[in-house]
């Protein structure tokens, strides 16, 4: 990108803008500086920040409105991969698959077509959330896109010659069909993921003739069906460009042509553009920061729009297609899909708790259609039921912290009797679904899940057979959730569930080996298991931890800080340890950790700042006698980690997780434990921060000679009274409060000290 390449040099890329313009039909969008205007907050979004993973998967550069089902990125291994292989008509679910092939040619139609790559150029591409451009330099063809909810459009031009056809194919190995309704009109069905029925029509703007290949040749015809099926439109050699609107149902071909007649009939490419345009406009407003470099305002803006990703509204004229009970339903209210939940409660959600509560809302009451259709409280909900991954029931923590923060617009008694479900009945297995175990029956009877010693074989079939039991996490994770559940069953009056959940979520207790000083696994016997918690437990650390080491799930105690802080022996020797996290070695070399703990990327010591769990750590000075160490390390990690170039993302962003904290960090606060409603304090990174609250009222950050070098805070204020700790409430934050903070170039080390300012866990 441009932008990346000469961000700040105005000349050289006024210079080459120039040059470019007489090469790429863009639409007359051009790529701009991040010096343009000040009022427009769209320029500092890039949606390639992340494109280039360290070493696990990249974010995309995605076209979409926010929240919504239309998603589309060009087709590729990544940002350095120089070949697109076809363009999607969207994204289903985050990185769970596509549907719906296109891509255009100017050869005579050959099966080998589909096969054929496209190379393009970066500098010739230009990726907004509202727009996505690239000239192909082999067919010398520019592609554009521009999203809508539940519809898109494409734009093609090509060069002169006699062939120009577009090309449709499959993503899926299942049942699929294309039907070409008339020489300019196009219908499909897609099977995604086994059995889920996808339906697409659209329209081109000039008639063509159409064909599919049978048998590896090419035939003229309007219908056909089977598996992978390849259609094709050829249109005339006169023909200019091509534009293609169209529509996606979860529903019904018929649905689609609705969803096609109602939003995009007949509008404009540059409509459609501006209309995207605007709607990200109006989002991004939502919050307005002053100060700061250029760079930081891209990192933020950019974390702010991938925030928007998902969950998505799949309702369709108040009907929506749901997999948890295999059927078409209808409700008024609209439906979301697509969250994975052991990466969003931590920041994600609480994030839009405080910008778009009404859509939080919206998101919970779908969890809880989604307990109503299948009877399980899901955690990771797609398209097609609840996706197996990862471990635990943190969707229970994420109703615990919505309902205390005073969202209450969805059924909350509902919610709880599908949490209470999971919590008793539900297996605790990584990445299985389902009724409970005999390795659950003994976790909730002897209060820890078992592990079994290094080298011996597993004796329970439906422990997954790469995930493994992951005995640690799940016990702390469980704990975590259990206290969810526990309070909330005490919110709602439930006196004897509290009491049993809370018992349970003391489990975690039962895994501090108070001579090493970590959380250690125990075999089904109650002896410790001797390991190397810093590298033992297989790929990933999953006999007994997940994708993290004990270093990582030492601090796993969000709920219960305090006992954490004895278990440690105390507020100095709490932030010793703390110290010892980042500054310890690996102890071998970094190739030989990462063949083993891929996930855990970024590292400052031992300290993984590219994994979720890791996010609450360095927050957790606020709660030692060092608060000043918050702000230093928080600093560090958004200007080391966080760059506004395509490595700018150090682990998986998982549609808006990762991203989630850069937000928040880089306002100046995180909430530490979801589930109490308080935010810690870190080091804003902009001298004002402004949120427009959808209750119309405002909350703004004021961070006094805020800079690069003044990342200390001398002194703070809320609404105008000394502040001496650093925490605030969410009904502070909500009632339009001001957090005013001195800012210096060196430690006040005695701000914050005066007591812990937290909400009691119990």
């Amino acid at each position: 990108m441009i932008s990346l390449l000469f961000k700040n040099k105005t000349v050289v890329l006024s210079v080459l803008l120039s040059i470019l313009s007489g090469f790429v039909n863009a639409g007359n969008f051009k790529k701009t500086d991040t010096s343009a205007p000040k009022n427009n907050l769209l320029q500092y979004i890039d949606p390639t920040i992340g494109n280039v993973a360290q070493l696990l998967e990249p974010t995309q550069p995605a076209a979409y409105l926010p929240n919504q089902m239309i998603r589309v990125y060009p087709i590729r291994k990544d940002y350095l991969d120089d070949q697109i292989a076809s363009f999607p008509l969207t994204i289903v679910s985050h990185r769970l698959g596509a549907v719906f092939g296109i891509q255009p040619t100017v050869r005579e139609i050959s099966v080998s077509n589909w096969n054929q790559k496209m190379p393009y150029d970066h500098d010739l591409e230009i990726t907004r959330p509202w727009y996505y451009s690239t000239y192909l330099l082999n067919d010398e063809v520019t592609v554009e896109f521009s999203p809508g909810r539940k519809t898109g459009i494409y734009r093609f031009s090509f060069p002169q010659g006699e062939n120009k056809s577009l090309l449709f194919s499959n993503y899926s190995n299942g049942a699929s069909s294309f039907h070409f309704i008339s020489a300019s009109a196009i219908s499909g069905m897609e099977t995604w993921h086994g059995d889920v029925k996808i339906y697409m029509f659209g329209e081109f703007s000039s008639e063509g003739k159409t064909g599919f290949i049978e048998n590896g040749q090419p035939k003229n015809d309007h219908d056909i069906s089977g598996e992978s099926v390849k259609a094709y439109i050829n249109f005339p050699s006169n023909c200019k460009s091509v534009e293609f609107r169209y529509a996606i149902s979860f529903i019904s071909e018929h649905q689609a042509k609705d969803n096609y007649m109602h939003e995009i009939n007949e509008k404009s490419f540059s409509k459609v553009k501006s209309d995207a345009e605007q709607k990200w406009s109006d989002l991004i407003s939502q919050i307005h920061v002053e100060g700061g470099t250029a760079s930081q305002r891209r990192s933020f803006y950019t974390a702010l729009y991938r925030c928007s990703e998902r969950m998505v509204n799949i309702s369709e004229d108040s009907f929506y297609f749901s997999g948890y009970n295999g059927k078409i339903n209808k409700d008024a209210r609209a439906f979301y899909v697509d969250d994975w939940s052991w990466d969003t409660y931590l920041a994600l959600h609480p994030l839009r708790m405080i910008l778009h509560p009404s859509l939080e809302e919206d998101m919970l009451q779908s969890y809880v259609r989604m307990y109503e259709q299948s009877r399980w409280m899901p955690t990771f909900p797609v398209l097609f039921g609840d996706y197996a991954c990862m471990n635990g029931f943190h969707s229970s923590i994420i109703f615990l912290d919505a309902y205390r923060k005073g969202l209450r617009n969805f059924d909350i008694q509902t919610a709880y009797e599908g949490i209470k479900k999971n919590a008793v009945s539900a297996t605790l297995l990584p990445w299985r679904n389902g009724e409970k175990t005999v390795l659950d029956d003994f976790y909730r009877t002897h209060g820890y899940f078992p592990a079994l010693p290094p080298g011996t074989k597993e004796t329970v079939d439906q422990v997954h057979p790469f995930e493994k039991r992951q005995s640690v996490a799940v016990t702390l994770g469980a704990s975590y959730d259990d206290w969810a559940a526990s309070q909330l069953a005490k919110e709602l009056g439930k006196m004897n569930d509290y009491e049993l959940f809370y018992k349970w979520s003391r489990n975690y207790l039962n895994l501090w080996n108070k001579e090493q000083m970590f959380f250690l696994p125990k075999d089904d016997k109650g002896n410790w298991i001797n390991i190397d918690p810093a590298f033992d437990g297989g790929q990933g650390g999953r006999d007994y931890f997940d994708e993290n080491n004990g270093w990582t799930y030492m601090w796993q105690v969000q709920q219960d800080i305090p006992s954490l802080i004895n278990l440690m022996n105390g507020k100095d020797a709490f932030e010793t340890r703390l110290d010892k996290l980042f500054r310890e070695d690996l102890g071998r070399s970094k190739y030989a950790f990462w063949s083993k703990f891929p996930d855990a990327t970024a590292l400052v010591g031992q300290f993984s700042m590219g994994n979720e769990p890791s996010f609450h750590i360095p927050y957790l000075y606020n709660y030692t006698n060092s608060p000043w160490k918050t702000q230093q390390k928080i600093r560090l990690l958004l200007d080391t980690w966080f760059k506004d170039d395509i490595f700018g993302i150090p682990g998986d962003e998982d549609g808006g997780g990762m991203s989630a904290f850069v937000v928040f960090s880089s306002m100046g606060f995180y909430p530490l434990t979801p589930g109490i409603p308080v935010y810690t304090i870190g080091s804003p990174v902009f001298s004002k921060v402004t949120i427009s609250l959808e209750n119309g009222k405002k909350f703004t950050v004021l961070a006094h000679h805020c800079s690069q070098i003044n990342k200390y805070i001398q002194s703070g204020r809320f609404n105008g009274v000394q502040l001496k700790t650093p925490w605030f409430t969410h009904d502070q934050l909500m009632n339009g409060g001001t957090l005013e903070l001195e800012m210096g170039p060196k430690p006040n080390k005695k701000w914050g000290v005066e007591g812990d300012g937290v909400v009691k866990n119990k």
